[in-house]
């Protein structure tokens, strides 16, 4: 049978019988995968050649190559592949391919979603996107080029990311004369990398994208390769989404539905395991177990569900659950914590900032989080650790961090949904990078929060007020210091139980063996904040007086204290301004470059972008600018 008439054959079965159809695709098993190497490894012939020899290309289009290749008089099969390639490759042309581009197509025995990710190493954080769902990886080498070092990071990265399908396709075999010597010698050198690595198994195949050998059919040209097609191997390889049935059971909430006052469900995607009607299980993080009422679809009620279907569950027992909080079987509860080791893929242009908070995703549940220094970088041709104070784009590092409040968690090796997570940057809302936790540290199982029977609102209330934090921002020679100081002085005046912390003069103590790089600038900074939300549990008005150039630090800070407590006051004076005045010398000095990382010469400051309080001092003196401040705190 030719591949129009097995096109023509499904169409019609499309025409007549659409239930039909679908009822015969709906029982097939589904297999996502992806392709990866290097640049001009064939990736886009590849993937035509699967979607053209899987037959799914569309009747009216085969039926037009195929007028073509008539009046042109040549052989229909080699034009439309032809021109089915030249589309993928227009598109890669385009930059649509920049991004992860996902193609779906069936066989007879399976249904197939493809990850085309592009090769170049700019890019790697779109090749992690599409192996981030993959259960199996394709990766490509040129038979003329051999491993390359494109090879080893997305080797490594999809032995990172948890997929133990590998097939190596040593591509363009024609171009090298079908030889098993160059063949064999690639399949020795791949293998002592990736026993390396810990990748224990992979199926290596002889292939010619262009020429369609051993894609869909034995190739008489490699008589001496014994193995399966390329096909035939994605069409029967074990899809370990299959055994996550196995796995304990595990919902994370997505969203709480409570359509009446009747009913109120929890809903989400069951991400392993099974749970049955009347099952114990346990809320994690908060630890209240219960018993599972009933189990509703769209499709009804049910009496069992398993992991790959979406549900709302519902309680016997009235009890606290909300998005973030993940269902599991009581009897095997994942854990909970806020510090851990993880491997991260930065994903950034932008250097990864050790201390700065950004927005950790995982599964339901966002958090803030920090990142400490990384641990080591891994190198990945020789795979040293290698000593890196930062993260720059594609590397890849083992870092530790830790979150503002407990996540559920398991390591990635146990679970892609409660193991892998994004970080989030705060201010431009960009992903700059994927993680996957190893372990929690020890300190976080055993350092437990002490309640005090005096607590802040005890503290607040023998001093007659509110607790707030003022916090002055602006260039050197803003005159941040000055305006604090008079409203400091007004405020003790009025009664106020305050404390002023001056940027200079912590410098002198607590930070003194801080300097003022970035990631120095970043930690003063969380630590100033640290000690401002302690001296306002214990009732105080505390003002700060710093640069604190970064907006991300300040809200950091921001997010430390409850609401309404914080005020954002920027003392908004122009550079040349704040360079005449110039009382300690600094900017002459940075001028001169004897004084590196000076805000505003060598160093950003990024300005408040709706701060609460916004003081021009061009226009306001100091003591004005005191009494402004006070009215807006204290009149509102």
């Amino acid at each position: 049978m030719t591949g129009a008439e097995t096109v023509y054959e499904t169409d019609a079965l499309i025409g007549q019988d659409i239930e039909a159809y679908l009822e015969q695709h709906r029982h097939k098993t589904m297999l996502r995968f992806i392709t990866c190497g290097s640049v001009d490894d064939g990736k886009s012939t590849l993937i035509g050649r699967l979607l053209y020899d899987s037959k799914m290309i569309f009747k009216d289009q085969l039926a037009s190559l195929e007028a073509d290749s008539r009046k042109m008089g040549t052989q229909g099969e080699n034009i439309d592949f032809a021109l089915l390639v030249d589309g993928l490759a227009a598109e890669r042309e385009q930059g649509i391919t920049i991004d992860v581009a996902y193609r779906f197509f069936a066989t007879e025995e399976r249904k197939f979603i493809v990850a085309d990710t592009p090769g170049h190493e700019q890019y790697t954080r779109n090749m992690v996107t599409g192996a981030s769902t993959a259960d199996l990886a394709v990766i490509l080498v040129d038979a003329r080029q051999g491993i390359l070092t494109q090879t080893r990071r997305h080797s490594y990265l999809v032995h990172l990311l948890g997929i133990r399908h590998i097939v190596l396709a040593v591509n363009k075999m024609d171009l090298v004369d079908y030889d098993q010597a160059v063949f064999d010698q690639i399949v020795t050198d791949y293998e002592a990398f990736a026993t390396e690595i810990g990748i224990k198994d992979f199926t290596p195949i002889p292939i010619s994208g262009l020429a369609g050998d051993n894609i869909a059919s034995k190739s008489d040209a490699t008589k001496w390769y014994t193995g399966t097609t390329l096909i035939q191997h994605l069409e029967t390889v074990e899809v370990d989404a299959n055994t996550a049935g196995e796995k304990p059971f595990r919902m994370p909430v997505q969203w709480v539905n409570r359509p009446n006052l009747d009913f109120r469900g929890f809903s989400g995607l069951i991400s392993s395991g099974k749970i049955r009607t009347g099952d114990n299980v346990r809320i994690v993080p908060s630890g209240r177990n219960t018993t599972i009422k009933s189990i509703v679809t769209q499709d009804g009620t049910l009496s069992e569900a398993v992991a790959g279907q979406s549900v709302t569950l519902t309680f016997n027992d009235e009890i606290d659950c909300s998005r973030g909080d993940v269902v599991a079987l009581a009897e095997s509860p994942p854990a909970s914590a806020d510090r851990f080791e993880a491997t991260l893929v930065w994903m950034s242009e932008h250097p990864m900032v050790p201390r700065r908070g950004y927005w950790l995703k995982i599964g339901t549940q966002t958090v803030s989080a920090s990142v400490q220094p990384p641990k080591y970088q891994i190198g990945i041709n020789t795979l040293e650790h290698l000593a890196a104070k930062t993260l720059d784009l594609n590397a890849i590092g083992v870092c530790t961090f830790s979150t503002d409040n407990p996540i559920t968690f398991e390591p990635y090796a146990s679970s892609k949904t409660l193991g892998g997570f994004v970080l989030i940057d705060k201010m431009s809302n960009n992903t700059v990078a994927a993680g996957m936790i190893n372990f929690s540290l020890r300190r976080a199982h055993n350092i437990h929060w002490q309640a005090a029977d005096v607590d802040r609102e005890a503290h607040a209330s023998l001093k007659d007020q509110q607790p707030k934090v003022l916090w002055f921002t602006g260039l050197s020679g803003s005159g941040k210091s000055t305006i604090a100081n008079e409203v400091e002085k007004r405020l003790h005046a009025m009664g106020k139980h305050t404390f002023l912390l001056d940027g200079d003069n912590v410098r002198h103590g607590l930070n003194k063996d801080l300097g003022f790089t970035d990631t120095d600038r970043i930690e003063n900074i969380r630590r100033i904040g640290e000690v401002a939300k302690l001296m306002t549990d214990a009732g105080l008005i505390v003002l700060t007086a710093f640069i604190s150039p970064f907006r991300s630090e300040r809200q950091m800070v921001r997010e430390m204290m409850p609401d309404d407590e914080f005020v954002e006051i920027h003392i908004d004076t122009p550079l040349d301004v704040a360079e005449a005045r110039d009382v300690k010398g600094l900017y002459k000095k940075a001028r001169e470059g004897t004084l590196k990382n000076f805000t505003g010469i060598d160093s950003p400051y990024e300005a408040p972008e709706d701060p609460q309080i916004r003081i021009d001092t061009t226009t306001l003196p100091a003591d004005e600018a005191a009494e402004k401040i006070i009215s807006v705190i204290f009149d509102n």
